[in-house]
């Protein structure tokens, strides 16, 4: 299969971000004058060591989920757009002769991939986009190229095939990601044009931390931490199993003490985190600004967090909601949705394919 991160598909299709602890499932409709409605989404927990470092590690118990997460989603739809996770794909920018045709620019393609791709041509998906003139002048063209290896997408197709879906958009989650926060650009002063934007996306056990500047990403880095910390500060402070910790955790049903005694010292601990990686940014960058933090991911929904973060670092920060200025279908719960929206942003991000012109 191709990786069909830049070609336009139209058809109707949803996003399904397949993540290490669930499956998130979006269905976005066009609402008119360039507008969305959120039509159906869903969630559905991954079994434990499913998913291992964006890897798929068990195809039938994934395929499994994906299958109980389309039925709860309630859609005819079966096309589906994935994303990679973005450690998967070699990303570069190369310059080409502006005017090229699309073959003699392929093959030009083919021959820059070589240099940098650390695997044979035929053991990976390729795919290109013209970015617009090069920085050189106008007869030039930049040009990036994305490459994974076959067994990365072929795995993530055969999951949506074992579930009786079709993979027919294959993105990256980093690119997903940044869809989706161009609607949520829409809910910051000024859009945050010419500003710093970090999305702090807290998963399981990755908090990954992009910067955006306008369109672009200037920075991102990875570090090991994420909810299944808390989880673990939970099975350690009461004494329960881990399963016990992850139920208490996602149902309530935890001692008043909790909030005090756990869930702060998390909290501080993820702020300190977050502190420390803009830290990195300005000492591997030439920018000394951050304006604004964005928190993604099922983490971030934790209550009082955004202000724990932003006592902390002294930027002003926010959850994020796509859907905030989307309509909602009626056999949505509101509340649900809102507490739901920082962990669909890949998900929405790739719902938003259905709509490439």
């Amino acid at each position: 299969m191709q990786l069909d991160i830049f070609k336009p598909k139209a058809p109707p299709l949803f996003g399904m971000d397949i993540s290490s602890s669930a499956v998130k499932m979006v269905e976005l409709a066009d609402a008119g004058k360039s507008a969305y409605r959120v039509d159906r989404y869903a969630i559905e927990p991954l079994p434990k060591d499913s998913v291992l470092d964006g890897n798929i590690a068990n195809l039938e118990a994934v395929a499994e989920a994906v299958r109980r997460g389309w039925k709860k989603l309630g859609t005819r739809t079966k096309s589906v757009a994935l994303a990679l996770p973005t450690a998967a794909v070699i990303t570069k920018k190369i310059i080409c002769p502006a005017g090229l045709r699309e073959e003699d620019l392929e093959l030009q393609v083919e021959g820059e991939a070589n240099q940098y791709i650390p695997f044979a041509l035929d053991e990976v998906n390729l795919d290109f986009q013209v970015l617009g003139p090069a920085p050189s002048g106008p007869e030039e063209v930049e040009v990036l190229i994305a490459a994974s290896r076959k067994e990365k997408v072929e795995d993530r197709v055969a999951v949506a095939e074992a579930a009786g879906l079709k993979a027919i958009v294959m993105d990256v989650e980093s690119y997903a990601m940044q869809t989706a926060f161009e609607l949520v650009r829409q809910q910051l002063s000024n859009e945050a044009r010419d500003e710093n934007v970090a999305v702090v996306d807290i998963g399981a056990s990755i908090m990954n931390i992009t910067v955006l500047r306008n369109d672009q990403a200037v920075y991102t880095r990875e570090q090991q931490f994420g909810g299944n910390q808390l989880t673990q500060d939970i099975s350690r402070h009461y004494g329960l199993s881990s399963e016990e910790a992850e139920n208490a955790k996602r149902s309530g049903g935890l001692p008043d003490s909790f909030d005090a005694e756990v869930l702060r010292p998390f909290m501080e601990n993820a702020a300190l985190e977050i502190q420390r990686a803009m830290q990195f940014f300005f000492t591997s960058t030439q920018f000394n600004a951050i304006h604004h933090i964005l928190l993604t991911g099922g983490t971030s929904t934790l209550p009082g967090f955004e202000d724990v973060v932003t006592s902390r670092t002294r930027i002003n920060t926010m959850v994020a909601n796509p859907f905030a200025n989307m309509s909602i279908s009626p056999r949505i719960q509101l509340k649900k949705l809102i507490s739901d929206a920082p962990a669909l942003m890949i998900a929405c991000g790739l719902a938003m394919r259905r709509f490439d012109a």
